[in-house]
C-alpha cells in the first residue's frame, strides 16, 4: 500500500481525455466493429450526400455571349479535313505531307506558327528517377536513326492582353495512321483557331498544339511542356544524320525540312491558365452527340471543379450534348446495390412522410448509377495514372481536361459533318471564352472531390469522414494490445528483470522494452519490401522477356529474398525471446504491425487520398481480425470458426496479384485472366511515377505478409 493510501488521501483521478482513451481501449472489439461498419456505411451514403455542381467563379459567366463561330469557319475546317483524309490514303510520306499542310494552314491564318520535334523516350523503370523524371532520356546514338515526332504549334497573340497568360488547345493525332476521328478533331480545333485570329475580345494568348502522337499522346504533349517550362540545351540530331542509312536518312532529312525549328526559335506564350484536349471518336451509341469528360491526372490530381462545370453547363444547356463520365458498368447490374438503393429509397419515403422538408434518399436507379460513377472516380484517382494527355498539364499545376466527343453519326458521314463541326466548335469557343474572362487562375472551387455524375460531386470534407472512421480503430487496437501484453507479463519475468535493477520502476520499464523485438521484425519485413520494390529494375534488364515471365520471376525472387532475410535477420517468430516464453508476444507483434500500417495509410492519404481510402477499406479488416489460427482452432465455437474463415478469405483476396484481378474484374468485367496482366499494370504504375506503386509494395505487401505470419504464429 502506498504512502498516499496509508494516509487516507484519495487517489487522483485521471484526466477526462485519458479516461476516454482507456474506455475505448477496454472496449476495443465493439469500438473497432462500430467504426468500421460506420465507415462502410458512410461510403455507401456518398451518392446520397452528393451535391449539384455549380459555378463558384462569377467571372466565368458561361454562355453569357452568343457564339461567333460562323459557317464559313466550318467550311474552311471541312476543306482541311478532306485534304487530311486524302493525304492519309497516300504513300508512306503521308506523315510529312500532313505536317506540311498543318504548317501552311496555320500560317495562312496570320498566326505565329512553328514546329516542335522530339524523339521517343526509353520507358524503363529506374529507382533513382522515381518522382523526378517521367521519361528517361535515351542515348543520343540510339535516337539519331529514329524518325522524330513533329508537332505543329500555332499562337494567337491577344489584342487586349499583355502576353502573360495563355489558353492551350491540344489535338493529338497520328500522322502515320490518321483516322476520321483525328481528322475531325483537327478540323474542330482549326475552325476555333481560325475564329480566334479575327476576334477582338481576347485577353489571353491562344496556343494550338497539333500534337504528333505517333509515339503516344501523353508523350508528345509532355515533351512540348518540358521544353516550354524547362528547356534543355542539347546538340541537334542533324550532326548525326550521316549515321543513318537509306530510307532513314531521307526520312529524318525530310522531317527536319518540314519546319522543325532549332531550339532557339521555340515559340512561347504566357503562363498557361487552362488547357483543353479535343478528341473525336467513332459514332455515339446514344440518340444524340455525346461528350465524355476525363479529368484524372497523376496521383489522383484533379483540375479545379469549375473547369468541368463550365464544360458540362455549355454542353448540356447550350449545345444539347449528352455528357458522360466514367463508371463501373458491371456495378449497374449489381443486385446488392439495387437492394441497398431500395432500402435507402424506402427510408427516404418514410422520413419525408414524417416531415416533407427533410430531404433524404434518392431513387434506386439514380443511386446505382451514382455508386457506379463514384466507384469509377475513386478507382481512377487511386491508380494515379492519367486518363488522357491532359495529365501532362496537371504535372505543371495547370487545370486541364480531355473532351472526347462522339457524334451520333459516323465520322465518315459527310452529310452530318458540318453540323457536328459547328456544334463542337461552338462548345470549345464557349469554354475558351469563359476562361478568357478570368482575372486569375482557377481557385474558387474544389480541387479534391469525387464525381457521382456529370453534374454531381462529393467534396473532400464529406468523403474524408469515411476514411477517418475506417482507420480510427487502428491506433485504439494497437495501444490496447500493447497495454494488455505488457500488464500481463508473468511475475517470473518481472522478478528476473528486477533482480538486475535497483528499483521497481526499472523493472517495469524493463518489461516495456519488449516491443523492440516486434519492431525489429516489422522493420525487417519493410526493408524486404524495399528490395521487392527495386527488383523490377533487375528484371527489366533481362532481354526478350514476356510479361508473364516477368510476373512469375518477380514473385519467385520476392519469396527467395524473403527466405534470405529470414536466415540473416530472423523471422517474425523469432520475436518470441527466450527470456519471455509466454503467449502474448504475438499481441505485441500485431500492435507494432498495426501502428506501421496506420502510419503508411495516413502518409498515403497526403499523396493520394483515393488510394488511401481504398487501402484502408481492404487492410483494416485483416489487421483487426488477424490472430494465430492455433488459438481459434482450440475453440470450436462459432465466433472462432467465423474468424478463421474471414482470415482465410483476407489472405487470398489481399494477395496483391489476386486483388488486382478482382479490381480489374469489377471495372472491366470478369473474363480470362493472365498473370502477365499484373506485370503490365505494375509497369504502368512505375512508368507514370504513381505513388500507388510505392503504397502497394511498401505498405500493403508488408502488412499482408505480417498478418499472414500472425495467423501462423506458434503462440
Amino acid at each position: 500500500m502506498s504512502k498516499m493510501a496509508k494516509s487516507g488521501s484519495p487517489m487522483k483521478k485521471p484526466r477526462p481525455l485519458v479516461r476516454i482513451v482507456l474506455l475505448l481501449m477496454s472496449h476495443r472489439v465493439i469500438v473497432s466493429f462500430l467504426c468500421f461498419i460506420a465507415g462502410v456505411i458512410a461510403l455507401l451514403l456518398l451518392p446520397i450526400l452528393a451535391k449539384n455542381t455549380y459555378i463558384s467563379e462569377n467571372a466565368l459567366m458561361p454562355g453569357s455571349a452568343n457564339p461567333m463561330l460562323s459557317t464559313q469557319d466550318v467550311l474552311d475546317a471541312e476543306k482541311l479535313v478532306d485534304e487530311l483524309m486524302s493525304l492519309s490514303l497516300q504513300s508512306d510520306d503521308a506523315g510529312i505531307e500532313i505536317s506540311r499542310m498543318l504548317l501552311k494552314s496555320v500560317g495562312d491564318l496570320s498566326a505565329e506558327v512553328s514546329q516542335f520535334q522530339f524523339y521517343p523516350q526509353a520507358n524503363k523503370f529506374h529507382p533513382l528517377q522515381f518522382f523526378s523524371s517521367h521519361f528517361n532520356d535515351p542515348d543520343q546514338e540510339n535516337r539519331t536513326c529514329i524518325s522524330p515526332s513533329v508537332s505543329t504549334v500555332g499562337i494567337v497573340r491577344a489584342p487586349h492582353g499583355d502576353g502573360k497568360e495563355a489558353i492551350i488547345l491540344v489535338t493529338p493525332y497520328n500522322p502515320l495512321k490518321l483516322d476520321a476521328g483525328e481528322a475531325l478533331s483537327l478540323g474542330v480545333a482549326y475552325s476555333v483557331f481560325s475564329l480566334l485570329t479575327k476576334v477582338t475580345w481576347l485577353a489571353k494568348d491562344i496556343v494550338w498544339l497539333a500534337a504528333d502522337s505517333r509515339y503516344g499522346e501523353h508523350e508528345s504533349v509532355d515533351a512540348w511542356l518540358s521544353e516550354y517550362y524547362a528547356p534543355t540545351f542539347h546538340r541537334s540530331g542533324k550532326s548525326h544524320i550521316n549515321l543513318c542509312s537509306g530510307s532513314n536518312y531521307h526520312q529524318v532529312t525530310e522531317n527536319l525540312a518540314v519546319g522543325a525549328e532549332p531550339l532557339e526559335s521555340f515559340r512561347r506564350a504566357g503562363t498557361m491558365a487552362a488547357a483543353l484536349v479535343i478528341k473525336v471518336v467513332n459514332g455515339s451509341k446514344d440518340s444524340q452527340d455525346s461528350l465524355s469528360i476525363y479529368a484524372e491526372a497523376s496521383n489522383g490530381q484533379m483540375p479545379n471543379l469549375d473547369l468541368i462545370n463550365v464544360v458540362n453547363y455549355l454542353a448540356v444547356h447550350r449545345h444539347s450534348l449528352h455528357v458522360r463520365v466514367g463508371k463501373f458498368w458491371s456495378l449497374l447490374e449489381s443486385e446488392c446495390l439495387k437492394m441497398i438503393g431500395g432500402t435507402i429509397e424506402f427510408l427516404g419515403n418514410v422520413v419525408r412522410s414524417l416531415n416533407p422538408q427533410w430531404g433524404f434518399g434518392i431513387p434506386v436507379s439514380e443511386y446505382v448509377e451514382g455508386t457506379a460513377t463514384l466507384a469509377s472516380s475513386l478507382y481512377a484517382q487511386a491508380l494515379g495514372v492519367p486518363t488522357g494527355s491532359h495529365g501532362a498539364f496537371r504535372d505543371y499545376q495547370i487545370d486541364a481536361v480531355t473532351l472526347v466527343i462522339s457524334p451520333k453519326a459516323s465520322p465518315y458521314n459527310l452529310g452530318k459533318r458540318s453540323e457536328f463541326l459547328l456544334r463542337s466548335g461552338r462548345l470549345v469557343e464557349g469554354v475558351i471564352r469563359s476562361v478568357n474572362n478570368l482575372l486569375e487562375k482557377f481557385h474558387q472551387s474544389f480541387f479534391l472531390y469525387l464525381l457521382t455524375g456529370s453534374s454531381k460531386f462529393v467534396s473532400v470534407g464529406i468523403y474524408m469522414i469515411a476514411f477517418a472512421l475506417l482507420i480510427a480503430p487502428l491506433p485504439v487496437v494497437a495501444a490496447s494490445l500493447y497495454s494488455d501484453a505488457v500488464t500481463s507479463q508473468p511475475e517470473s519475468d518481472m522478478v528476473e528483470c528486477s533482480e538486475s535493477s535497483s528499483s521497481a520502476a526499472l523493472s517495469i520499464s524493463c518489461g516495456s522494452w519488449r516491443w523492440l523485438y516486434a519492431a525489429k521484425s516489422v522493420f525487417v519485413i519493410h526493408i524486404w519490401a524495399v528490395v521487392v520494390a527495386l527488383l523490377p529494375y533487375l528484371i527489366c534488364e533481362i532481354p526478350n522477356i514476356t510479361s508473364r515471365t516477368c510476373s512469375i520471376s518477380w514473385i519467385l525472387l520476392s519469396l527467395f529474398t524473403l527466405h534470405i532475410f529470414y536466415n540473416v535477420f530472423g523471422s517474425p517468430y523469432s520475436s518470441v525471446h527466450s527470456s519471455y516464453p509466454h503467449n502474448e508476444e504475438w499481441a505485441i507483434l500485431k500492435s507494432v504491425m498495426i501502428a506501421a500500417a496506420f502510419t503508411g495509410v495516413s502518409l498515403m492519404s497526403v499523396v493520394n487520398f483515393a488510394a488511401a481510402e481504398i487501402g484502408a477499406l481492404l487492410l483494416v479488416p485483416f489487421c483487426l481480425m488477424a490472430q494465430p489460427l492455433k488459438l481459434d482452432m482450440g475453440n470450436s465455437n462459432v465466433k472462432s470458426l467465423a474468424r478463421i474463415a474471414c482470415n482465410m478469405v483476407c489472405v487470398l483476396c489481399l494477395f496483391p496479384p489476386f486483388t488486382f484481378f478482382v479490381m480489374k474484374g469489377l471495372s472491366e468485367g470478369f473474363s480470362c485472366f493472365d498473370i502477365g496482366e499484373f506485370w503490365t499494370w505494375v509497369e504502368s504504375l512505375w512508368l507514370w511515377n504513381s505513388a500507388t506503386y510505392l503504397y502497394v509494395v511498401l505498405v500493403h505487401l508488408p502488412c499482408w505478409v505480417l498478418c499472414t505470419h500472425l495467423l501462423l504464429h506458434p503462440c
